[in-house]
């Protein structure tokens, strides 16, 4: 169910990027529109990651084997990070793109153009919301850095467009330095694109070196524990995102003469209470220490 759902998302994601990718290339190409063609160039690599993340959703979604006991979710974190040195290498080349365009002889946008990213950005806002949405539900890192990636896009689009608006008024209205706007705005799309991308590549490093989870979700983890009366301590809670799961560790203290059986009975009702709230918790491991009245 999880990976046909993905597998839909991102199909979705691949043909409307395709489609947005050669209308704003051409059209920026041959209407003079650098930031429409530097928007046409992101919405092209959208299509690649897209395909990445297909297929690391296929493996993300495998079952624990013998080499892979806590199964495979963290290859989805992988995809975002193939995704953000992609956006990098994307931004680099286009702001670089935008640099040389101040400095050689200015065309006129055409107002195609601007029709173009207006579309753009109103796909971009459906596309956006449906995929993160799905990656939400799915707790997908794979889905989400795409969902990213449409956000980037819609403020590309409303910069290309503000860009080509600027121009004409500049134009009408003999303000010269306006005249240099859909160059700026290309610039700017640029570094739109450098900010997603060191996000996507900061979450998923800070993924794979196994940072603690969102606090408030810790916080609601040890107060559900607390409020089981055979609890006496809480020495540790911690838990780490492992692509679209959660692994939790936990460390109590129950009285010292209580029985192997009933410490056993103990972590398997915490273990449901906690799974039963948060679906995305595949695995809680917990510890049992001897507690001794003072």
């Amino acid at each position: 169910m999880r990976e046909s759902i993905s597998k839909k998302v991102l199909l979705i994601s691949i043909w409307s990027n395709a489609l947005l990718a050669i209308g704003k290339i051409l059209v920026g190409w041959y209407g003079s529109s650098n930031a429409v063609f530097a928007d046409g160039i992101h919405s092209g690599t959208d299509v690649f990651t897209s395909f990445i993340a297909l297929f690391i959703i296929k493996i993300s979604n495998k079952p624990a084997d013998e080499d892979h006991p806590y199964g495979h979710g963290k290859a989805e974190v992988v995809s975002s990070g193939i995704v953000g040195v992609l956006l990098i290498l994307v931004s680099f080349y286009l702001g670089y793109e935008g640099i040389v365009g101040l400095i050689e002889p200015l065309e006129s946008p055409s107002m195609l153009t601007l029709y173009v990213a207006i579309f753009s950005f109103g796909m971009k806002q459906f596309l956006y919301r449906f995929t993160l949405k799905k990656a939400n539900e799915f707790h997908s890192k794979a889905i989400e850095g795409i969902a990213l990636d449409h956000k980037a896009d819609i403020a590309a689009s409303f910069t290309a467009a503000i860009g080509v608006v600027l121009f004409w008024t500049g134009l009408h209205l003999h303000i010269s330095v306006l005249l240099f706007s859909d160059k700026v705005a290309s610039i700017i799309v640029a570094i739109l694109i450098l900010l997603l991308a060191i996000r996507i590549l900061t979450e998923s490093i800070n993924v794979l070196l196994e940072r603690n989870i969102n606090g408030e979700v810790l916080d609601d983890l040890n107060k559900m524990i607390s409020e089981f009366d055979e609890v006496k301590r809480i020495d540790k809670v911690r838990a780490r995102e492992h692509g679209h799961y959660i692994m939790v560790d936990v460390r109590i203290s129950i009285d010292h003469d209580k029985s192997i059986k009933e410490g056993h009975d103990l972590t398997k009702e915490i273990k449901f209470t906690l799974m039963k709230k948060y679906t995305n918790i595949e695995e809680v491991l917990i510890h049992l220490n001897p507690y001794f009245q003072e």
